[in-house]
């Protein structure tokens, strides 16, 4: 039977696993590491590098070096989170046709799902090495928080790299899977997945082979990313006070002082203090400047307290949303790796009055789960059953502006769910379906997933058409939607596409584009 392969598509960092004899295998890359940096680059002499070959010239070549994109895909142009990232970022962000954001390096411009595609082909790589096969077939993990155009990108990104994705499967069910693999009884586990750009929060039911995720919540623009961004301005201000000179604009400074504070949060997990010592990190007429500051994990800690109390907010929300109390909570998993952080580690213990469960690896149960879960759907597994959540509410826009919701968050997938709307004007004879999801009342505030046009409705008084608007989600948390007026039977359907992702015509010429890309590499 061929192999199914589980891949944690992560920012900062991404990981595959198959599942070998019954038991999960994480496959090391040609390094011998288990992780391999979500980055990619072109190097100055027009070569494609990927993983820890694009992170190691990032310093030198960091216009040109893209990390951390999985916080851009399937978010629009002007979103806030797009907007920080253009003040952020290193390389270049601009408005995609699509109104969706693109990645300018060495003079070509790529879409999100695309540079996430060749992350995962060189994921998918390194499991062809170990297996000494080609692999197809793969079940890929979003943060749970993802919504649906986040998914859909990610879908795409799949198909760009060249697998068939059996299901989309959100981080935390995944990392559920990995600790249950094995395991007896009932008990209800918080799932706690704080990464490098995203946290997840899961409460989670899990007893005679079934697995039922009760509630989740999270925010898809929080993780080490931020963490390292406060210590990075704490040290760019002390060099300002200390040497005069503003770093900020130093893009090569900038990409050093971003692997120091990395550093430094890491040696900050197991020591007290650390030293940030960064030569001929600046010049000027005087001659060159160096870098050299004592950290303590006090400082760091009330660098980024505010975040943490943020997580634990969003726990409290996703435990109330469960129905449940800290106390019914038997163990809390923490994955994800900004979730080994001592103050994290404090945080939960005095929220859930336990201390974290240390059996699984925080960089390697995600992986792991999503590979039990493609197994599970290859051999159509009986003894074992999953039920997610949709993360967010779905709905339409109704008069006035407000939102109708259909599907509450929270709600097991897949679901369907109907309701009947109606006119608001005398002999209308076409309807136009604008999908939302979110949680605001007002449809502005909520996310547009996309829109379509119900035609032919019989001419009638407005309040007297009957127009039955149906919801489906399926096991990936993809959306489609119907609306049928009940008189005539004219129906309409959709899979819900938003305009920032690609179309069918855009994937192929991305497929095509990579597949030459390769070949020429090759020759």
């Amino acid at each position: 039977m061929a192999h199914v392969i589980g891949i944690d598509l992560g920012t900062t960092n991404s990981c595959v696993a198959v599942l070998e004899g019954g038991q999960p295998t994480v496959i090391p890359n040609a390094g011998g590491y288990k992780t391999t940096p979500s980055m990619f680059a072109i190097s100055q002499d027009g070569k494609r590098l990927v993983g820890h070959l694009a992170k190691r010239q990032a310093i030198t070549n960091s216009a040109n070096t893209v990390y951390a994109s999985k916080r851009l895909i399937g978010r629009r142009f002007d979103s806030t989170e797009v907007q920080r990232s253009i003040d952020l970022c290193t390389y270049e962000i601009v408005r995609g046709p699509n109104d969706d954001p693109r990645i300018v390096i060495a003079g070509k411009t790529f879409t999100c799902p695309e540079i996430a595609g060749i992350i995962l082909r060189e994921m998918k790589r390194v499991a062809e090495e170990y297996l000494g096969e080609r692999v197809s077939d793969a079940v890929i993990t979003v943060p749970a928080h993802f919504n649906d155009t986040q998914r859909q990108c990610t879908k795409d990104a799949g198909k760009i790299a060249g697998l068939e994705v059996l299901r989309i499967i959100n981080e935390p069910t995944a990392a559920a899977l990995s600790y249950g693999l094995g395991r007896k009884g009932e008990e209800k586990v918080a799932i706690y997945d704080l990464g490098g750009g995203t946290f997840d929060i899961s409460i989670v039911e899990m007893g005679e082979g079934v697995v039922e995720v009760l509630a989740t919540d999270g925010n898809t623009f929080l993780g080490g990313e931020d963490f390292d961004r406060r210590l990075v301005t704490h040290l760019i201000e002390h060099f300002q006070q200390s040497e005069g000179i503003d770093l900020r604009e130093d893009t090569m400074a900038l990409q050093r002082l971003k692997d120091a504070a990395e550093k430094a949060k890491c040696d900050l997990s197991s020591a007290q203090s650390t030293e940030v010592n960064l030569p001929f990190v600046a010049n000027d007429a005087s001659g060159p400047h160096h870098l050299n500051l004592p950290i303590t994990r006090d400082v760091l800690e009330g660098l980024v307290d505010d975040m943490a109390r943020q997580t634990i907010k969003i726990v409290e929300g996703c435990v109330n949303a469960a129905n449940v109390s800290p106390e019914d909570i038997s163990r809390v998993v923490m994955v994800g790796g900004q979730s080994r952080m001592p103050l994290i580690h404090q945080a939960i213990a005095e929220f859930f009055g336990k201390a974290a469960h240390k059996g699984v690896n925080p960089d390697e149960a995600v992986a792991i789960g999503a590979c039990i879960q493609g197994q599970m759907l290859m051999e159509e597994d009986k003894d074992m059953l999953l039920l997610d959540v949709t993360p967010m509410s779905l709905g339409i826009a109704t008069f006035g502006g407000h939102f109708a919701q259909l599907i509450e968050r929270n709600t097991t997938v897949p679901v369907r769910k109907s309701h009947v709307f109606t006119t608001t004007r005398d002999n209308q004879t076409a309807v136009k379906i604008r999908v939302l999801q979110g949680e605001s009342e007002v449809a502005a505030d909520n996310d547009l997933l996309g829109e379509f046009v119900l035609n032919g409705i019989r001419t009638a008084p407005k309040g007297e058409p009957e127009v039955d608007v149906s919801f489906d989600i399926d096991a990936n948390g993809i959306v489609s939607v119907s609306a049928r007026d009940r008189h005539t039977g004219k129906e309409q359907s959709i899979t819900v596409n938003a305009t920032s992702t690609l179309s069918p015509d855009e994937i192929e010429r991305i497929i095509e584009e990579n597949d030459l890309y390769e070949v020429e590499m090759k020759e």
